[in-house]
């Protein structure tokens, strides 16, 4: 999931984000009131973290009724320095779903969030599915014909982008930039590497291949013809287990460590 962040503080918009990075969110981070606006306006995000008192010539309440005006259905939280009952129902009123005073943990901020990605998301937009693969965002959890699948997080946030872009050819700058949150370097192969990794994980084993190379362009994930239709639902045995179609899995190889990366993000 991709979340904006917009903090005035540099200190602790970097805690912040290394939090979320931990967590295993995609973060773009804003210091001032025009550039959380034009990035809001400009991207797709999950959720927006927003500090009340951002300034840059547009106040932190400035871009929050802007931006709920525009994304009605986007979570925002807020972030206030005042611990004035009034201010944070101003705040709830101007069309923040939830306001965190300052100072808070992290943790705190944390299940906040997950809060509210339960409540604002959608659930067809909180579990993706494609055949017999089933993601769910919120719980950061993957499955396959009924077995659950053990994910890293960069693995993890590369399946999502996937599957939110099914049938849709990503090249590897696309994919490094989303989920690395770097400016594409030519000489690395880390997008091959995790590919690699996620089709030892997500298809070794199971019928049919999910992902697919598109010569030239890069990769999408794409469900064969009739895969959907044959996809076998969860049954119940006679001793009350459940039973799941779909091939069996087998043990999957060593991978060789991907290559490190090269070069700091650039600012978009």
């Amino acid at each position: 999931m991709r979340i904006l962040l917009a903090e005035g503080d540099a200190g602790l918009a970097s805690f912040i984000r290394k939090g979320l990075d931990a967590e295993h969110y995609a973060v773009d981070v804003s210091a001032d009131g025009p550039e959380t606006a034009f990035l809001a306006y400009q991207f797709c995000y999950d959720l927006m973290v927003l500090d009340l008192s951002l300034n840059g010539g547009v106040r932190g309440e400035d871009v929050l009724r802007s931006v709920r005006a525009t994304k009605p259905s986007l979570p925002i939280l807020a972030l206030s320095a005042s611990a004035r009952a009034e201010d944070r129902a101003k705040a709830l009123d101007q069309g923040a779903d939830d306001v965190l005073t300052r100072p808070f943990s992290f943790c705190e901020l944390a299940a906040r969030l997950r809060a509210l990605l339960r409540r604002g998301t959608q659930p067809a937009e909180s579990v993706l599915r494609a055949a017999d693969l089933t993601l769910h965002r919120v719980e950061h959890s993957v499955e396959r014909a009924g077995r659950k699948i053990p994910m890293t997080g960069k693995e993890f946030s590369l399946l999502e982008y996937l599957m939110r872009n099914r049938g849709r050819a990503l090249s590897r700058a696309m994919i490094v930039e989303h989920v690395w949150n770097l400016s594409f370097d030519t000489s690395t192969n880390i997008v091959d590497v995790y590919i690699n990794y996620l089709r030892r994980k997500i298809d070794d084993g199971f019928d049919p291949p999910l992902i697919q190379t598109v010569r030239g362009v890069g990769y999408r994930l794409e469900v064969p013809a009739g895969a959907e239709a044959a996809v076998v639902p969860a049954r119940r045995t006679p001793g009350g287990a459940t039973a799941q179609g779909g091939a069996d899995s087998r043990r999957m190889g060593a991978v060789q460590p991907a290559a490190a990366l090269a070069g700091r993000a650039s600012r978009r």
